[in-house]
């Protein structure tokens, strides 16, 4: 064995560095406690209709909140509410190792936020659709109320920004509503205004009864012409009846018209061009009208929705209570150590071989 060493002294230090490092993980690294809980994000079932503001707008779940979720609780923002709330600083740089510890209580936060990522393992179940947390501490006490202030965290941020997506959702839209309620109020009043100015309630059917009128005028009109050509063959232009006949003739002539200048006319105001104007301001009416319900509907489906937005931390395993240290793992990691040192030591050593023998 001392001839193996004295030939490949490169062995000896590979024994040297595994007997170390395997002593500090048996007897000098701390014992770490470890806090776990698996959450899952739900939303509150709320009947909504089929079209809604946020059906137009589109929406994200599942998975995408998931990793929203998981991005904040590994944040800065994280970060600086758990050293408000519980000093992270005082907990990781008083206790520990050298190798372990917060070496610096006034570290940047950059420094900070690198440690605390190696604190706390956030991993996403992508088939179970859940985040599994982990935090480590030094004590047990400080690793339970790390992990459910992070789950409390993460809980009211998830909400913070559903609420405000829908709240500025809500605020357009009441914007929009107020826009539409006046147009819709101008319309209608040009429209009573109107309606008022010519003393018709509806000119478009007053249209129609006048032209039913003039048609039958005119139904009558041909009937006594009709008799005024079969009297004319048999009696004389200045019979008393033919005289009664042509009267009546003329007047029908006359009364059609004078309905048919109330219909229309090149100027005035004729029925027609009262009706035309009445018809645009019915249909603006109208579509003020249909716009406003239209608006609505959708800020009613859009408060629904804000409803919709809120997101439920909800826990399938409450955040441990660490009873003994699980971490770090002194078998696991002198073993990995062991393991990678030999083999790299045993590459060197073939590596010096090959150099060896290309030198013979």
């Amino acid at each position: 064995m001392k001839a193996f060493l004295g030939r490949n002294p490169y062995w000896g230090l590979c024994l040297l560095a595994i007997v170390v490092v395997s002593a500090y993980w048996a007897l000098w690294a701390t014992d770490r406690y470890v806090s776990r809980t698996v959450v899952v994000l739900e939303s509150p079932q709320i009947a909504s209709p089929d079209v809604s503001f946020a059906s137009i707008m589109g929406g994200g779940g599942g998975s995408s909140d998931l990793l929203l979720l998981r991005e904040h609780l590994l944040s800065v923002d994280m970060l600086r509410r758990v050293q408000e709330e519980l000093d992270l600083r005082e907990h990781y740089a008083g206790h520990g190792d050298l190798f372990s510890r917060l070496r610096d209580r006034d570290a940047p936060i950059e420094d900070l936020h690198r440690y605390y990522q190696r604190r706390v393992k956030i991993d996403m179940d992508e088939y179970a659709q859940v985040l599994k947390i982990e935090v480590q501490a030094y004590t047990p006490e400080f690793a339970h109320q790390m992990a459910t202030l992070l789950l409390q965290a993460g809980e009211d941020h998830m909400n913070a920004m559903g609420h405000r997506l829908a709240e500025e959702q809500v605020r357009f839209l009441e914007t929009q509503m107020e826009r539409l309620q006046e147009r819709f109020d101008v319309a209608r009043a040009n429209l009573l205004a109107f309606q008022n100015q010519h003393g018709l309630v509806s000119p478009t059917s007053t249209v129609e009864s006048l032209n039913q009128v003039v048609a039958t005028l005119e139904g009558d009109l041909a009937r006594l012409q009709a008799q005024r050509n079969a009297l004319a063959s048999y009696q004389s232009q200045q019979s008393a009846d033919m005289r009664r006949v042509q009267s009546e003739i003329i007047a029908l002539r006359d009364q059609i018209e004078m309905q048919r200048d109330r219909l229309a006319q090149a100027a005035g105001d004729s029925l027609n061009r009262i009706s035309a104007e009445y018809q645009t301001l019915e249909l603006q009416a109208q579509f003020a009208q249909e716009t406003y319900s239209s608006a609505l509907a959708a800020l009613e489906n859009t408060r629904l929705e804000a409803a919709r937005q809120l997101k439920q931390v909800s826990v399938l395993q409450s955040p441990l209570y660490p009873e003994y240290p699980t971490e770090p793992g002194r078998v696991y990691n002198s073993s990995v150590f062991a393991l990678i040192t030999i083999f790299l030591t045993f590459i060197f050593g073939m590596m010096l071989m090959i150099i060896r023998d290309h030198r013979d």
